[in-house]
């Protein structure tokens, strides 16, 4: 029998990203313009104006926080760590460390071949960018009412169930690399980044890659009738 919401069930991680998205919007709105993930930034770079000498440096801070975020986590629940692959027999660094390294960063699963994830994360990351820009567009609001930061939430929580099952879902170059980054210095060593003939890179390009493709075809299909 299949549990739904159960503690560390899937639901409830997709669930538990989106709120986090929401949050962290919130928080960061006013300093920054909510910039969580670099694929956004750089889309709007590309078609909303904002400053490309700000790229690079707001995609390392996303990183950076992305980092910090898992080396909290990592903190909390290193004793589970330890329980987990004491009793499953598992040592960091060997491929089947993949089952505690997949907590900080995706990996595809195993009937996904890696152009078949690439194309997951420019699909899924492209929907992610459509949404931001239709919530987020002043031509298309019907009120005053900023819903934005629940529906952009909401549409990382129906990405989450609607693509994760191949690849995790990503859609966030930040969110992927910071967390994988800890997860090599944490123990799991080169596994990380040479698994899956080096994997690592797709959840890096594909979500920069689908997210100027949601943004070229929001403006297409949407933008263009609300000038």
């Amino acid at each position: 029998m299949v549990v739904l919401f159960g503690l560390g069930s899937y639901e409830t991680i997709t669930w538990g990203w989106g709120l986090a998205v929401i949050f962290g919007i919130y928080v960061s709105a006013k300093i920054s313009g909510a910039h969580l993930n670099p694929a956004v930034t750089l889309a709007l770079a590309l078609k909303r104006n904002f400053p490309w000498k700000k790229v690079i440096p707001y995609s390392v801070a996303q990183i950076a926080g992305a980092f910090m975020g898992a080396a909290l986590l990592y903190f909390n629940y290193h004793e589970a760590f330890a329980h987990f692959e004491s009793s499953s027999s598992i040592v960091r660094g060997n491929l089947e460390s993949l089952k505690t390294a997949g907590i900080f960063a995706t990996y595809p699963a195993t009937f996904v071949s890696n152009f078949g994830a690439f194309v997951d994360q420019v699909v899924g990351t492209s929907l992610l960018v459509i949404l931001i820009f239709a919530v987020t567009d002043e031509r298309n609001q019907s009120n005053e009412i900023n819903r934005a930061p629940f529906i952009i939430g909401l549409t990382v929580v129906a990405i989450g169930m609607s693509f994760g099952g191949n690849a995790g879902y990503a859609i966030n170059p930040a969110r992927d690399f910071g967390p994988r980054l800890l997860s090599y210095f944490a123990g799991w060593g080169q596994l990380v980044f040479t698994a899956r003939e080096y994997y690592f890179c797709i959840p890096i390009v594909a979500p920069l890659l689908g997210g100027l493709a949601g943004a070229f075809l929001y403006d297409f299909f949407v933008g263009r009738f609300l000038e």
